[in-house]
């Protein structure tokens, strides 16, 4: 089963939420609409910028610790090497 490590932002250089799912699309649903109580609800973190998908899910989860520990800037570069404007991925990635 895949696993997904993602970064959301609420606008370009915005606030950064790094995450973890086994289900992109359903939990990228839940931000969106945010039905979850928590970080991303309360700064409004709804873009997806950055996404890395996994065959299992222990290696997703030691990639989303990796890139928590990361500083903001190391964040931003990754995320800029691949969606250079900040494009919100949902809308033109199918899950």
């Amino acid at each position: 089963m895949t696993a997904w490590v993602y970064i959301l932002a609420s606008q370009r250089n915005g606030t950064l939420y790094v995450g973890v799912t086994r289900d992109l699309s359903r939990r990228m649903f839940e931000h969106v609409q945010e039905l979850t109580d928590g970080f991303t609800r309360r700064h409004h973190v709804k873009r997806l910028v950055h996404a890395e998908q996994f065959e299992r899910i222990d290696e997703a989860i030691a990639r989303e610790k990796r890139l928590k520990g990361w500083r903001r800037a190391w964040k931003i570069e990754l995320i800029e090497a691949s969606n250079p404007d900040w494009r919100d991925l949902s809308e033109t990635w199918l899950f």
